[in-house]
């Protein structure tokens, strides 16, 4: 009988971790990938939620490394050639934020945030 009791609290345990680890991940930040290629960004404007942090992934598919940098977002980080990075942002309220590489700042993209 204790045994029975035993095995019941452990699945009931288990079930109600599963369900947080559920919960934390339903609230986690929201992820958008832009690609870096032949010198430019795609997508060039991203549309992503109001008041949620956001996830960043830049892939830099160049032979070169690159910078991707934002001021309006306060974040900046050198990507290099061929490989990716992930930038964590903090909520931002409505608007359009601006990003480039500054090494070639002719490739640029705006996130809209809405």
């Amino acid at each position: 009988m204790f045994v029975d009791m035993v095995r019941k609290l452990m699945v009931v345990g288990s079930a109600g971790m599963l369900l947080m680890a559920a919960q934390v991940h339903a609230a986690g930040p929201n992820e958008i990938c832009l690609t870096y290629a032949n010198g430019q960004f795609e997508p060039k404007e991203p549309t992503v939620p109001a008041d949620s942090p956001l996830t960043i992934r830049v892939k830099n598919m160049d032979a070169k490394a690159m910078e991707f940098e934002s001021e309006t977002l306060k974040i900046e980080k050198v990507v290099a050639a061929n490989s990716e990075a992930v930038l964590n942002v903090r909520a931002m309220k409505s608007g359009r934020y601006e990003f480039y590489n500054d090494f070639n700042e002719k490739a640029r993209g705006f996130i809209n945030v809405q």
